[in-house]
């Protein structure tokens, strides 16, 4: 069964077993929308209670997890769901982990390499490209940059920025 990464436990809060996470969601408050979840090691979690706190961050409550320590052993663990609760995407709109992994090929269909990760620093996504013979690159995930993403073929196009010669 294909798993999608929701978010992630970054450390306890409080002593009666809450815990804080990390949202890989577009908003914190969808980390329970999708029913139960599973960790890194095994673990099924029903959320109980969810409260957004900060920016991607939320403070959340799982059934049977009702002490600190109880709540510290999850710290790391990764929080997924099956591919399959989660609703089709928009068109022009991609889950990450649909993106990564794509071939990257410059407009002339030559192999780069392939997108590692996505980030977000603030201002937007950003693909990393991990170059076929070594090194990476930071690419925006925009139309002009990426223009055509193609999720059946496993591959994406992409326009590296042109270095400037002094």
């Amino acid at each position: 069964m294909e798993r999608v990464l929701l978010g992630a436990v970054i450390g306890a809060h409080g002593i009666k077993g809450e815990v804080k996470v990390k949202a890989f969601t577009e908003a914190p408050e969808n980390l329970d929308a999708y029913g139960a979840l599973t960790t890194d090691d095994g673990r099924e979690l029903t959320i109980v209670s969810l409260r957004p706190t900060v920016k991607d961050e939320a403070v959340a409550h799982f059934a049977g997890i009702d002490t600190r320590n109880a709540a510290e052993s999850l710290k790391s663990q990764g929080l997924y769901v099956p591919r399959a609760a989660l609703p089709a995407p928009e068109a022009g709109d991609y889950y990450h982990a649909d993106l990564i992994g794509l071939a990257a090929e410059n407009p002339d269909g030559a192999t780069l390499g392939t997108v590692a990760a996505i980030h977000n620093f603030g201002a937007g996504d950003v693909l990393e490209v991990k170059f076929t013979g070594g090194g990476s690159e930071f690419v925006p995930f925009s139309d002009d940059a990426v223009p055509v993403v193609d999720i059946a073929g496993r591959r994406v196009v992409v326009v590296l920025p042109k270095e400037e010669k002094s």
